[in-house]
Parts: C-alpha cells; structure tokens; sequence
C-alpha cells in the first residue's frame, strides 16, 4: 500500500529539492553514476591538444554510450570530442554544475550499470617505457663498469 504525501513531505520537497540517489556521485560523474562509466579523463586529459585513442575506441565498442563532457572547460577544448561522438553517431551533453567543482573532464557512460572497475585511463604504457630505457641505460653503465676491474 502506497503512502500519500503529507504537509511535511511537500516542504521538504520544496526546501530541499527532490529526494536523490548517491548525489554527490552524480556531481562527480557529470550526473551519471560510477557504475555506469565506460572511460572517464580528467580535465587536463581533455586539455591536451591530442584526442585519447581509447575514447575512440570505446565508442565504436559501445555504440549506446552518451558522452558527458564538463561545461567549465572552454569550448575550444571540448570541440575535438564533440566531433568524435559526431563521427561515431553518439549523443553527447555539455554538462556545467556551479554547485560542484568535479575534476572530471569527460565521460563516456551507458543508461545501465557495468561496474567497471578502472574507469580512468593513464599513461602508464609510456612510463613503462621511460623506465625500461633508464634501466636499460643502468645496465649498460654497470656492465662496462664491471669491465674494467
């Protein structure tokens, strides 16, 4: 059996707003849930000059997925990533909240949870890199060190 709304749950509706799930989750996430996000960059990942291939490559895997971009970057940074989801037929959403300060850029999410678990991409495969090439250049020191005695 249904409860009716009273006096009270009409002024707390009216003082503070509707009744939500996880807010400051949403705030975050470009109003999206965590469970929902297929890839999230943060701001500056946006702010660089290059497009993240993975994005890409997100969208042609998950042709459902809507784009969430954060509204208080310049426009000029969000462009590149309006053309992508153009390109791929997604829809997208210039989402600006000035009641949160989120550090999230962008967000790629579905209207259903997946849960996945690494949501953020890094550069990790070019700092791989770099340390390879300075053990690489250790080594090679130690071995002609190595040599002379």
């Amino acid at each position: 059996m249904s409860r009716q709304p009273n006096l009270d749950d009409y002024l707390l509706k009216g003082m503070y707003g509707e009744k939500q799930l996880k807010p400051d989750e949403k705030r975050k996430y470009l109003g999206t849930f965590r469970e929902r996000i297929v890839v999230a960059l943060k701001k500056s990942q946006v702010m660089e000059k290059q497009i993240y291939s993975e994005v890409e490559d997100l969208m042609k895997k998950n042709p459902k997925a809507k784009l969430l971009l954060n509204g208080d970057l310049s426009y000029t940074f969000l462009t590149k990533y309006i053309q992508l989801a153009r390109k791929h037929n997604h829809s997208y959403s210039i989402v600006t909240n000035n009641d949160s300060n989120t550090p999230i850029g962008l967000v790629l999410a579905l209207d259903y949870a997946i849960n996945k678990e690494n949501i953020y991409i890094t550069k990790a495969s070019n700092q791989q890199t770099e340390t390879i090439k300075k053990e690489g250049l250790w080594s090679s020191l130690k071995g002609v060190l190595i040599k002379k005695k």
